[in-house]
């Protein structure tokens, strides 16, 4: 049986996610984007109901990107990632790689953690979550004005504490491509994935 030209490490060429990996990455990546930025956009406009409709998209948007991070977590248990090539692992200082792990782990507990506090603050404060308008969650705490006042500023700490974090994975991204010019990038391209 001839085997597939890309189904062992060649050496000097790094391993590539394969297609599901890569899809549920950019479709997690466009969203928290674009909940970041309706977030940031929807709290600065003065109480109407565009700002009402804004807030159940913005809430919508955080219950799909709950969802896809869960999914993405066990997309990772079935088919693990590929490693750091090791041409990269030579050349990044021990803080660098440290700092690597460190990063995609916050990230991945903040796309769980940023939502779950929206929707627990949504709870406390009384104000269902109905995704897409048509299914309603359970509430994940009892309505409780104080409490809710208490969880609210946690919602943008860890909001903005994701979206720091996005800045510097985009940054480091965009060095490997474009200063060490070691192809890691290319590994979460979509052209030329495998499923």
């Amino acid at each position: 049986m001839r085997s597939h030209p890309h189904s062992f490490p060649v050496p000097g060429v790094p391993q590539r996610y394969g297609l599901v990996a890569i899809g549920l990455h950019w479709l997690l990546a466009a969203a928290v984007l674009c909940l970041l930025a309706l977030g940031w956009y929807m709290t600065g406009l003065p109480f109407s109901p565009q700002r009402l409709k804004l807030y159940n998209w913005h809430k919508w948007a955080g219950t799909a990107v709950l969802g896809l991070t869960a999914l993405r977590l066990a997309w990772r248990l079935v088919r693990r990632p590929p490693p750091l090539p090791p041409q990269v692992l030579r050349a990044m200082p021990a803080w660098q790689q440290r700092a690597h792990h460190a990063v995609h782990g916050l990230l991945y507990a903040l796309c769980l953690a940023v939502p779950l506090v929206g929707w627990a603050y949504s709870s406390a404060a009384g104000f269902p979550v109905v995704f897409l308008g048509l299914l309603p969650l359970p509430d994940l705490l009892p309505v409780n004005k104080a409490l809710a006042e208490a969880i609210k500023p946690w919602h943008a700490i860890t909001a903005y504490t994701l979206a720091a974090l996005v800045a510097a994975h985009v940054g480091a991204a965009l060095k490997h491509h474009w200063v060490d010019r070691d192809g890691l990038l290319a590994r979460m391209w979509p052209s030329g994935a495998r499923a």
